[in-house]
């Protein structure tokens, strides 16, 4: 019962943080980028400080020493809300790709918006949205930001996995930059459809980066998602527990 109120309290703390650095973030539009950045920034930490405090949902970083010294596509296990905002942090500046519903909602979505710039695609779009997401993520990666990528589309259930998106490899591959894996078992911790969180370390895996221009974007998927899916096995134990052997 203490887990569940207090996860309650953690949900409504997020939201309201979520409104009023939203409506913050419209006043000062006219902030120079830097600015703007730093201010996302300090709320991920703000959030990664609140999942501790309610919810002894500790976040330790492995790995950092492989991040590349230019922009890159980042490509993030999918298991939870918390790896949505918890790797920011630890990565330099970078935008989403996401589904264009989100920037429907009111303050959330603005917010979005103006200080990721994310690439907003329609999921059924199918090939047009690959190319979208090819055409503005080059045009980031230039400007020195990177694009982070959830290949999965959607949340998975701990454990399991799907078929990868060819977006963020075909992107990486057009762009001619690296791909960083990332795994991490935060779904062990924050679960699909569960309300309260259960407390323990959450690590996020940061791998070493892959060349998508030494074969195609299928099999640079398959290079990609058996890292992921092989660091799940290590450090999840809802993998171990079903026996994922990816």
């Amino acid at each position: 019962m203490i887990r569940w109120v207090l996860s309650l309290v953690f949900i409504v703390f997020a939201y309201v943080t979520a409104i009023l650095y939203g409506a913050l973030a419209l006043l000062f539009f006219w902030a120079p980028a830097n600015w703007l950045w730093a201010f996302v920034d300090n709320y991920c930490r703000l959030l990664l400080w609140a999942g501790n405090f309610f919810c002894g949902l500790k976040v330790v970083v492995e790995g950092q020493e492989n991040l590349p010294e230019t922009a890159s596509v980042i490509m993030i296990k999918h298991t939870s809300a918390l790896e949505t905002y918890g790797h920011v942090p630890f990565f330099p500046r970078t935008s989403w790709v996401l589904k264009r519903g989100l920037l429907w909602i009111p303050f959330f979505g603005w917010a979005l918006v103006l200080l990721f710039r994310p690439i907003a695609i329609n999921r059924g779009a199918g090939s047009q949205a690959v190319k979208q997401v090819i055409r503005q993520g080059t045009e980031k990666l230039l400007a020195g930001t990177w694009v982070t990528v959830f290949p999965e589309g959607t949340r998975v259930p701990p454990g399991e996995t799907r078929i990868y998106g060819i977006s963020g490899a075909a992107l990486a591959r057009e762009a001619r930059v690296k791909i960083v894996p990332v795994a991490h078992n935060a779904g062990d911790f924050w679960r699909r459809r569960e309300f309260a969180k259960r407390p323990g370390t959450i690590r996020f895996c940061i791998g070493p980066p892959i060349d998508a221009s030494a074969q195609p974007p299928k099999e640079t998927n398959l290079l990609v998602q058996k890292w992921i899916e092989n660091k799940m096995c290590e450090i999840s134990s809802a993998y171990r527990n079903k026996g994922n052997t990816q």
